[in-house]
């Protein structure tokens, strides 16, 4: 159950020994090239695999699963037309994670996600909204406004969206010529003591000073206290004006977890055992973010919620299932990010790297680990197309979404 990162990849490997895949979508979201999807330098369905093509054994239910009946092995599957029930001889759960949100005052009504596809174009849409209200403002202090971008969070999600959209500003600001000489805003808060606090220390450093020489507000220490409609308050007191409060601030298990009434730890994870078998089921499988997966290399710490460890996981789970039972160990081989303009950091077997070489290193990584190579041409494509032109403005907003007789 579940077709992201980790179920698609489960599937795939499994090759012709043949899957069923129940996921409400019909493609799998790389989720690292989220930012640039969000920016325009990448086309946004150049970002997702399709399912059908990633996994041509497998065969693909989209719907999504409402009950588990363990004792007779099956699945309750939901789809839009039909309520049935499904066999199994083994239950992989890869059902991913959603954005953790906390009970702030005004979050739910004026706050961004950035988690999947459609987060990241009504990001772009909005960003690019800001910049049409800006030229029509009435006043200098309404033009500020719009012109002022937070940004909660500071891992990689929340460093490398506020990096993407602020390059995408100022291409597009080339367009906007009443505003090209005022002064943008750009706030990135984050409860932590430094940003990126996963990465070595001299890495984040290089990162901050980065951002803070291209204006970037950076608030460590700092929380989200409130949202209003046209401010955001923070927990040092300060109110800034913006109608721009996007939400990066970490991910949580998949809430529909529980609905299933399958037992769960304190974070909403499935426990799982070495060989990635829950601990209540032996024919029952769990990987990815909705479960708490131990890892021999580190037995200190479960994995992380990433895209690296995830692909990992599903190596080890596919390999157990077809017979080879061993526990799951991976030491990470690094971590890497963009910070746009052509500038990135990367730790990659203890070697460092920033600037344009961490950049280049960051994009190659995300390249190798995109699946099928008509994705990997597509991708290549757009990156060297955005070599020589800068990014367009246009909205997606009604793509794929056509209007109805009376809305003519």
């Amino acid at each position: 159950m579940g077709g992201g990162y980790a179920g698609g990849y489960v599937a795939r490997l499994l090759g012709k020994r043949g899957a069923t895949i129940v996921s409400p979508e019909n493609f799998m979201l790389f989720t690292p090239l989220l930012p640039e999807a969000a920016s325009g330098t990448l086309e946004p369905r150049h970002v997702v695999v399709p399912l059908r093509m990633m996994c041509p054994h497998a065969e693909l239910l989209l719907g999504r699963a409402v009950a588990i009946d363990r004792d007779r092995q099956r699945v309750q599957v939901e789809t839009e037309e039909d309520l049935f029930w499904i066999g199994y001889s083994n239950l992989v759960l890869a059902l991913g994670s959603i954005s953790r949100t906390l009970p702030v005052p005004g979050l739910a009504e004026h706050g961004l996600g950035f988690k999947d596809l459609a987060d990241a174009i009504q990001l772009r849409n909005h960003v690019l909204r800001r910049l049409e209200a800006a030229v029509a403002a009435a006043n200098e202090q309404h033009r500020r406004r719009e012109l002022t971008f937070v940004f909660v969070g500071a891992g990689y999600a929340g460093v490398e969206a506020l990096a993407e959209l602020s390059d995408l500003v100022r291409d597009a600001l080339r367009f906007y010529p009443s505003l090209r000489h005022e002064q943008q805003q750009w706030v990135l808060v984050d409860a932590a003591p430094k940003i990126l606090p996963e990465i070595p220390t001299r890495l984040g450093d290089y990162a901050a000073e980065l951002l803070a020489r291209r204006g970037v507000d950076i608030r460590v220490n700092t929380t989200l206290g409130a949202a209003e409609a046209h401010a955001v308050v923070l927990s040092d007191g300060a109110r800034i004006l913006t109608n721009t409060l996007v939400w990066t601030a970490g991910v949580r298990a998949h809430p529909v977890l529980g609905e299933l009434g399958l037992p769960l730890d304190e974070r909403g994870r499935i426990p799982v055992r070495p060989t990635l078998q829950t601990e209540f089921d032996e024919r029952v499988w769990a990987l990815g973010d909705c479960a708490r997966v131990p890892n021999e290399a580190t037995p200190e710490h479960p994995d992380p919620p990433t895209c690296q460890h995830a692909l990992r996981q599903a190596r080890r789970l596919a390999k157990n299932l077809k017979g080879e039972r061993r526990p799951y160990r991976y030491r990470m081989l690094g971590q890497v990010a963009t910070l746009g303009r052509y500038r990135g950091i990367a730790d990659v077997l203890g070697l460092r790297f920033r600037g344009f070489l961490g950049w280049w290193i960051t994009r190659t990584y995300h390249l190798y680990q995109l699946p099928l190579l008509t994705r990997k041409l597509r991708v290549l494509t757009d990156w060297t197309v955005a070599l020589f032109f800068r990014r367009d403005i246009v909205e997606l907003r009604t793509l794929g979404h056509p209007r109805g007789l009376r809305d003519e």
